[in-house]
């Protein structure tokens, strides 16, 4: 992450970039288990810094909600290329949907905030649209090229099926979301 102050670039630094990664992946942790709701020491003490550390990078809680999202949603459209340059194009596919699963249940823990209101989150409707639409488009189009998967699907039709498998209250058995999301790539093979 880049901080630019008054139009000039400038690098973070090392340690206070591990000190960024650190709060990021331990509010993830901490607001999957105990809602974004949780007092912010929890955050900051599982990140190992301390709560200037934290304030200092998320003035406001909101601010670090939208932070876990926005790299979450980074997190999971980059995951599209590495799975396309790794597997042939129908795998590809399907362990991305997996990977989007995993992300909805991410944000499961997120999505009061998320529909708060708060400003902090107007963004991010916008750079989910941006990162994640062209992800799965990416690698639809890859697998329908390959004849993989049937011509007639619909990018958007996936992100909403495998986010309401995710979110759904029937899928809270483990390893559940993943065999109905495995069951839903399965469907979309071309057929002869």
């Amino acid at each position: 992450m880049d901080v630019k102050p008054a139009g000039k670039e400038r690098r973070v630094r090392a340690d206070a970039q591990r000190n960024l990664d650190a709060l990021l992946q331990a509010a993830k942790a901490v607001f999957v288990t105990s809602g974004v709701d949780a007092p912010v020491r929890e955050v900051a003490e599982k990140a190992g810094v301390g709560i200037g550390t934290l304030y200092r990078h998320f003035p406001q809680r909101a601010d670090l909600i939208a932070a876990v999202f926005r790299r979450e949603i980074d997190a999971c459209a980059d995951a599209a290329a590495v799975l396309a340059a790794e597997h042939p194009p129908f795998e590809a596919l399907a362990l991305w949907m997996q990977r989007y699963a995993v992300f909805v249940a991410t944000k499961k823990g997120l999505a009061p905030a998320l529909h708060s209101g708060d400003t902090a989150f107007c963004t991010l409707r916008a750079h989910f649209e941006e990162r994640v639409r062209p992800a799965i488009k990416m690698l639809l189009d890859a697998a329908v090229a390959a004849g993989a998967v049937r011509p007639d699907v619909d990018p958007d039709d996936l992100i909403i099926a495998v986010s309401s498998l995710g979110s759904s209250g029937y899928t809270d058995k483990p390893g559940r979301v993943a065999r109905i999301v495995a069951l839903l790539a399965d469907g979309l093979r071309a057929h002869p």
